[in-house]
């Protein structure tokens, strides 16, 4: 086993990071801190901002930052998602949209420290945004987001789906397999997927970025 320590204040994060991990060999440790948020337009910027601010832990590191990116709005809420939901809620996110395209990418950057040494790793979902809220899963922006595919919201899929398709699932899948020492590869493809009705919806439009040295 490989252990691994994630700084978050989210427990969902840790939760979702975590049971990913596992099939890889890793024992992922909670250490719930608040890191500083850089104000910076890239989210690997900030992911990367992050981990340098850790300090006082021993042996691998992970940090990781997520953002709602809506194609219409010029990728806002983008880098400030977190603060854009913690301070508006869902209303002034969705009246914006209300007649606009709706197609957006949900993206991940989590970065891997040990010492001095770093990686980043990337993984992306596309989707839209629904028209209101729905589901009880989850968290953040999942009632809100449907992946492609689906015609049902993050938080209306059971979490082992989710799991196996969210931005957050492809860069842990690349986090995964770099700690297990086999290629880093781009996070597989979620299989053929059902609706709500049970008919099967095309593979979900997600992809995971290769890794890449900090």
């Amino acid at each position: 086993m490989v252990d691994v320590t994630f700084v978050t204040t989210n427990p969902g994060k840790f939760r979702e990071a975590r049971t990913i991990l596992r099939p890889y060999g890793v024992r992922l440790r909670w250490a719930r801190r608040t890191l500083p948020e850089l104000q910076a337009e890239d989210l690997r910027d900030v992911a990367r901002a992050k981990a340098a601010a850790v300090h006082g832990l021993r042996g691998y590191v992970l940090v990781e930052d997520s953002g709602l990116f809506v194609r219409s709005l010029q990728g806002f809420p983008g880098v400030y998602s977190a603060h854009f939901l913690k301070i508006w809620g869902f209303g002034p996110l969705l009246e914006l949209l209300r007649r606009r395209p709706r197609a957006a990418v949900f993206r991940c950057v989590a970065v891997l420290r040990k010492g001095r040494s770093s990686r980043t790793f990337v993984g992306e979902t596309a989707g839209t945004i629904a028209r209101r809220p729905a589901g009880e899963h989850g968290f953040g922006y999942d009632p809100i987001f449907v992946p492609t595919g689906f015609h049902a919201t993050f938080a209306e899929l059971p979490p082992a789906t989710k799991n196996g398709l969210s931005h957050r699932a492809r860069a842990m899948v690349q986090v995964g397999e770099y700690l297990r020492g086999g290629p880093t590869v781009r996070a597989p493809a979620a299989g053929r997927s059902r609706s709500r009705s049970g008919r099967a919806a095309p593979p979900a439009a997600s992809r995971g970025v290769m890794s890449r040295p900090a």
